[in-house]
């Protein structure tokens, strides 16, 4: 893969200090804008990047550049994303995918039709622990309770209390709460147990934005309670509760860095199955091997999984409107 990164914010800074452990991953190039062009050839240098470009379309009509990984502002993706597809580039586009469903089947559609390559960048789904929590759910199956909790204070969030309004905190660029931590729980609920019946989202807003909620989803026979939060501090726990057991893990629900089986007849064991020590190392891993032998199969399966997480983000957004 001759990878194109499209952004230069802290998600780009902690990608590029992994992207050396991921194999068949050659840096090619870097866009972002004339402002910020300083820190792109700053990282272009720290991290053997060839090219650094201040416009977009640049960067995606270079022919060493096959992927573009799609690092900027919620509000961008679909502009940035199409700009990319219509030039013939696999892409990456970090979560949350787009703002809307029928946009994500626009850029599909658009994919096809190029013959490339589009997925959404999520690590969990793509860690090994995620993969064996997904094994192990049966062995205390049948499941009722699921709690997953993601809260980390944001570094930004004291200069929004002040007026300073950084990108994941804007209404008006898709941020919050929701959009930015719960997402990560959404996938994990959604990848272990499929799309829910109802979806209700109770969020605490300050300034026009959820700067923490509780999504409850509903199914059959379990209920799911999401906890994310941007304004308060605690080492979280999440938990998949059973008849014959629980299944839980500490922090991010994005990193999943070990998780513990705890049986009813008392027998407790904690695994840890990630290859790699960085969270991103293990997604963009899958990706190369999905672009590089260009696994459509793969990414349809990636695909409708983003599009299940969507649904529910839509009908989030909807419950609080008709509270």
């Amino acid at each position: 893969m001759k990878l194109g990164i499209v952004g230069s914010g802290k998600i780009v800074h902690d990608f590029l200090t992994t992207a050396a452990k991921i194999e068949d991953l050659e840096l090619t190039a870097i866009s972002t804008t004339k402002r910020s062009q300083h820190i792109a050839a700053d990282l272009a240098k720290q991290y053997g990047i060839k090219e650094v470009f201040a416009d977009n379309d640049q960067l995606c009509h270079d022919d060493n550049v096959d992927t573009v990984y799609v690092a900027v502002p919620n509000s961008l993706h679909y502009e940035v994303v199409k700009k990319a597809i219509a030039a013939g580039k696999n892409v990456i586009c970090e979560k949350p995918y787009v703002e809307t469903v029928a946009q994500a089947k626009e850029l599909k559609q658009l994919a096809d039709k190029n013959n490339v390559i589009i997925v959404e960048a999520i690590t969990n789904i793509h860690l090994p622990n995620y993969k064996a929590i997904k094994r192990q759910v049966a062995e205390i199956a049948p499941i009722h309770i699921i709690s997953l909790n993601y809260t980390q204070y944001s570094s930004r969030y004291d200069n929004f209390l002040q007026g300073k309004i950084a990108p994941v905190f804007d209404p008006a660029k898709d941020g919050g709460t929701l959009m930015d931590l719960n997402i990560y729980n959404i996938h994990l609920c959604v990848g272990l147990f499929g799309k829910p019946e109802k979806v209700q989202y109770y969020p605490v807003m300050q300034k026009q934005i959820d700067t923490s909620g509780i999504l409850n989803l509903v199914y059959p026979d379990k209920q799911a309670v999401l906890i994310a939060a941007k304004d308060s501090y605690t080492t979280p726990r999440s938990f998949i509760e059973g008849e014959k057991g629980t299944i839980y893990f500490d922090g991010s629900t994005g990193v999943i860095a070990n998780f513990t089986v705890e049986h009813k007849d008392g027998d407790n064991s904690e695994f840890n199955f990630n290859e790699f020590d960085h969270r991103m190392a293990s997604e963009f891993t899958d990706f190369v091997k999905i672009i590089d032998s260009h696994d459509v199969q793969k990414a349809n399966e990636l695909y409708n999984h983003s599009i299940a997480v969507m649904t529910v983000l839509a009908k989030a957004k909807e419950s609080v409107s008709n509270q």
